[in-house]
């Protein structure tokens, strides 16, 4: 992205509000993916207060926390399964530090709207002995003091790169990773994710105690092909939307050519292999699940109906994380022409759509500080 190379801080944030493309309206899917990985969660929380000793305060930090109300649902669970650990072992509850963060121009506004039923719905013992705080700043960075934090959640984030990778000036009409766009296109993209995803491990290992631990959950593929994105990828189906924007006049086949998405779904051995390197942390599981999209409503829809709704659904999801970014580049006069296009090139594939099912892999990656 031309606008932004070197810096992504004020355009990856979620769409933010209550509209009907915010994120905070189009973020089911996440939600799915955190309830599919509680078990995990929650098994991890357990085994760090354990090795731990049940401290008297615990201080739990959520990175990407986003807008709405799903980081929310998240720590109320990470909450009440801190509670239910003390009082099996008959202990007073502890005080707990709820840290949520964002990018700066993340809708904080939007998140805490839903402070108050999130502690309504905590335990009675636990109410007044937790506190609730957000930390803006980039995860990349460091966010919190030394040796402060028990344990870290992410969800849905850790595949949004600090910046566009360089040298991908021959990524011609292609947002994203594509066959057949050249293999130095894929080759930076890793290098970025690697530089990163380190990068995170080190400022994290400054902030996590010895033995406390961090569930990160985040776009993923099955695939070892460097190159393989399936043709109904979401970023391929954003791609061809653009395409048929400038076959229209409406886009300059410029801008879509010096626009490339800052994410990256990096494969199991080189996650293994970032943090193998970095040393800090040791992997004690990665979980590899996949999430169908729900393509039916109802056994009574048409196929044409199912058509309609999944694209305007997958419409819809899209405009919601990528809105600010196409904004700073192509200008907001196309945003709507765009995810038109968007829904009526996602309903296209409808019929085909349960053979990419691998586009929606996530790993679930339970880590120890060392």
């Amino acid at each position: 992205m031309s606008s932004s190379r070197n810096s992504l801080t004020n355009v990856v944030s979620m769409k933010g509000g209550d509209g009907e493309h915010s994120y905070a309206n189009n973020s089911g899917h996440q939600k799915t993916v955190f309830s599919k990985a509680q078990t995990i969660v929650e098994e991890n929380i357990r085994e760090t207060l354990l090795n731990l000793g049940f401290p008297e305060s615990i201080k739990v930090a959520e990175l990407g926390c986003s807008s709405g109300e799903n980081t929310f649902l998240a720590m109320s669970e990470i909450v009440n399964t801190i509670i239910a650990s003390y009082q099996e072992t008959s202990r007073n509850p502890p005080e707990i530090d709820c840290c949520l963060n964002d990018l700066p121009n993340n809708d904080f506004n939007m998140t805490f709207k839903w402070a108050t039923s999130f502690k309504e719905n905590l335990k009675m013992d636990v109410k007044g002995r937790c506190f609730i705080s957000g930390v803006p700043g980039s995860f990349y960075s460091r966010l919190f003091p030394n040796k402060s934090l028990h344990f870290v959640h992410s969800a849905c984030s850790l595949h949004w790169l600090s910046k566009v990778p360089e040298g991908l000036e021959d990524n011609k009409k292609n947002v994203y990773i594509r066959n057949p766009c050249p293999l130095s296109v894929s080759k930076s993209y890793l290098d970025q994710f690697q530089k990163d995803f380190s990068l995170f491990l080190k400022m994290r290992s400054e902030e996590v105690v010895s033995n406390g631990r961090m569930v990160l959950i985040f776009k993923g593929r099955n695939s070892s092909d460097p190159l393989y994105r399936e043709s109904c990828h979401y970023w391929s189906l954003l791609t061809d939307s653009l395409l048929d924007l400038v076959s229209e006049g409406i886009v300059k086949e410029s801008d879509v050519d010096s626009f490339n998405l800052p994410f990256y779904d990096a494969g199991e051995e080189e996650v293994r292999e970032v943090v193998g390197k970095e040393g800090s942390f040791e992997i004690n599981n990665i979980e590899t699940h996949e999430h169908v999209v729900p393509y039916k409503d109802s056994e009574e829809d048409d196929d044409e109906t199912c058509r309609l709704k999944f694209g305007e659904m997958m419409a819809s999801r899209k405009r919601s994380i990528t809105e600010p970014m196409l904004v700073a580049h192509f200008g907001d006069a196309v945003i709507d022409r765009l995810f038109e296009k968007y829904a009526h090139n996602a309903a296209r594939y409808y019929i085909v759509s349960r053979s990419c099912n691998k586009t929606t892999v996530n790993f679930v990656v339970s880590l120890t500080r060392k």
